[in-house]
């Protein structure tokens, strides 16, 4: 992706989330070079990769398949393994309308995907095998608002705003807004994206960048080479 398309995406998904009354945390402001000037300080954000994060997951056609993410804390692996602690992680996301998150799971992260605001959020869910492998011939259940739902492979769930799923590990999904972009809260165990990200095709979970502008914010995936 191009710096320069990046740039346009976090001014748009601000707004956004501006508009349906959430304001990022201090450091959602901060450059490059505040980021570089409170490195010391601001370890545990960095280390916990909070913050900006746009994909589109490598194919290069954000339109049609990526995601607007903004990590706003994330717990430790340490203590979610020792069973106490910061176990749990918080996101906003953008869908935007048509735009495929394309279907996934998690090996160790348990998550509620709540719509918070905009359009229908549509969540399609498969089943896993015993391995936990994708399974186009199995269904399974989830909670919708702390309701069962039983699904059957393939089935389409269509979340107003307000409305929410638990999804736990092995419980294929890809989803999208239907009608419209919609505002998309997360709040699961602790994150990793580096290595809990199972894709059923193999694509990457980052996007690489065409450096054509400065950035206005770093990315996640930006930490490790601008803050050596």
């Amino acid at each position: 992706m191009k710096r320069s398309r990046i740039n346009r995406i976090m001014a748009e998904g601000a707004e956004m989330i501006r508009s349906y009354g959430f304001v990022l945390p201090p450091f959602g402001n901060w450059t490059p070079e505040d980021f570089r000037a409170n490195r010391e300080s601001a370890q545990n954000l960095i280390t916990a990769r909070c913050g900006w994060d746009i994909t589109d997951y490598g194919a290069g056609d954000f339109d049609s398949m990526g995601l607007f993410l903004f990590t706003l804390r994330n717990g430790r692996l340490a203590d979610l393994q020792r069973g106490g602690g910061m176990c749990y992680a918080e996101k906003l996301l953008i869908s935007r309308q048509d735009q495929l998150s394309p279907m996934h799971t998690h090996a160790l992260k348990a998550e509620d995907i709540i719509n918070r605001g905009g359009a229908t959020l549509v969540v399609e869910l498969f089943g896993s095998d015993s391995d936990g492998n994708f399974d186009a011939s199995r269904g399974g259940s989830v909670y919708c608002d702390g309701i069962r739902r039983d699904f059957s492979p393939g089935d389409k769930l269509k979340l107003a705003p307000g409305e929410s799923v638990t999804l736990m590990p092995g419980d294929w999904h890809a989803f999208w807004g239907e009608g419209g972009d919609v505002l998309i809260g997360e709040v699961s165990t602790v994150n990793d994206d580096e290595s809990d990200n199972i894709f059923r095709e193999p694509i990457g979970r980052f996007s690489d960048i065409d450096e054509d502008e400065d950035p206005v914010h770093l990315l996640v995936s930006d930490y490790n080479t601008w803050l050596d």
